[in-house]
């Protein structure tokens, strides 16, 4: 099964332009980058992916399962950009409560929240108030969050951004531990940031999709002569050179 967006169109007030336009999308399997300058249109994909947003006109679909049933809000998880404390609550509660919202039982919330917390290193945190939580700490109860449900996509803005390098080690050995389970639609400012281990990379520039294909396809747009370390920036760089 696969998520895919169909000519959707969304904008922020019906007087202004629209974010994306007649969009379509099929996310590939495996891990996939989303990169893009701001303003792109990233966040609003994956807010429209993972039905947070609903679109203004097209549709949205998970396989035959449409975006406006519960069915599907369980397959697909999303990480916003913004990870807010909720005060009174520790990790694990936070962790099992957004479990609980996407319709399992208080028990298995509260079970499978230890779990996806020690995915992400934080099980000494688990009884720790979210207001006392570093913001790279909150960005990890953020990804436990996304995975508690055993969701069969992962659609994450911007997760790694606050990790210090050896949590941005652990989130990258996740993934790669999570693939053949989910599809990961990923966005993220670093470009170099997971780009040459990823399956695919999706440039969004403007609302409309620059490139999308394998990550060889995307590095072979780099400069000859690009220096070893700087490919995956290199290559973004010089597809947006080319639309200006």
């Amino acid at each position: 099964m696969t998520l895919e967006l169909f000519s959707c169109s969304y904008s922020y007030g019906r007087r202004k332009k629209a974010v994306l336009g007649d969009f379509s999308y099929r996310l590939p399997p495996g891990l996939t980058i989303l990169l893009g300058p701001n303003g792109a249109g990233k966040s609003t994909l994956l807010k429209l992916a993972a039905s947070v947003v609903r679109p203004d006109s097209g549709r949205i679909s998970f396989g035959d399962v449409p975006s406006t049933s519960k069915s599907f809000r369980r397959a697909v998880a999303w990480m916003p950009q913004d990870i807010v404390p909720m005060p009174g609550l520790t990790a694990r509660e936070y962790v099992a409560y957004v479990g609980w919202l996407k319709g399992m039982s208080r028990a298995d919330a509260w079970r499978k929240a230890r779990r996806a917390l020690a995915q992400v290193e934080l099980t000494d945190k688990s009884d720790s108030n979210t207001t006392n939580l570093s913001g790279g700490q909150l960005r990890r109860v953020g990804v436990a969050a996304a995975l508690v449900h055993d969701a069969r996509v992962l659609l994450l803005d911007e997760p790694t951004a606050g990790m210090d390098p050896h949590q941005r080690r652990v989130f990258r050995d996740l993934i790669h531990q999570l693939m053949g389970e989910v599809s990961v639609l990923m966005s993220t400012h670093d470009v170099a940031d997971l780009a040459e281990e990823a399956d695919h990379v999706t440039v969004l520039t403007e609302g409309r999709i620059l490139h999308s294909g394998t990550t060889d396809t995307f590095l072979a747009h780099a400069p000859e002569g690009t220096a070893a370390g700087r490919v995956a920036e290199g290559a973004y760089t010089a597809l947006l050179a080319r639309q200006e």
